[in-house]
């Protein structure tokens, strides 16, 4: 069960609360979970290597450096995130297969969409570090949720209401 970021806004006026600078894409406009960072550059490696792997209801959150260059999370990516229980994922760079994202049950929030592909094995990356963008710090198991009114971070997830 997602709770409306206006919700946790109100109830938590210590939450951090992202820049409205997120186009949404995916198929569930609302989600929420645990955080797993990866820190990348124009290669999605390290993308690839989360989604493929147990999310476990998490939200992946990729610092791609905000770069606006290529895709590092598209259609293939999606599939595999959905299939393997990710309930989102942020990226601070772009997504491509815009309409296959729409079509996958994860959310996905991204700057922009970008038919560019990255390129594996281009730069080395990060997982499991703090990233810092759209002026929230992102740490590893703090609670993320997100919907149409914004992304909203707590350390951990506020009780159900």
């Amino acid at each position: 069960m997602t709770i409306a970021t206006t919700d946790v806004s109100d109830d938590h006026p210590e939450a951090q609360v992202c820049d409205p600078v997120f186009q949404i894409f995916g198929g569930a406009p609302a989600f929420s979970g645990r955080i797993a960072t990866v820190k990348v550059f124009e290669d999605n490696t390290l993308v690839k290597e989360a989604v493929e792997s147990p999310g476990e209801g998490r939200v992946l959150v990729v610092d791609g450096g905000g770069s606006l260059r290529c895709g590092l999370v598209g259609g293939n990516l999606a599939v595999s995130a959905a299939t393997n229980g990710w309930a989102g994922i942020v990226v601070n760079g772009c997504i491509r297969d815009a309409d296959e994202l729409a079509q996958q049950p994860v959310g996905v929030r991204a700057l922009a969409a970008m038919p560019r592909k990255s390129k594996r094995g281009l730069h080395s990356g990060q997982a499991g570090i703090p990233v810092v963008f759209a002026g929230v710090v992102f740490r590893d198991g703090e609670w993320l949720c997100a919907d149409r009114d914004g992304i909203v971070v707590l350390p951990e997830a506020p009780p159900a209401s």
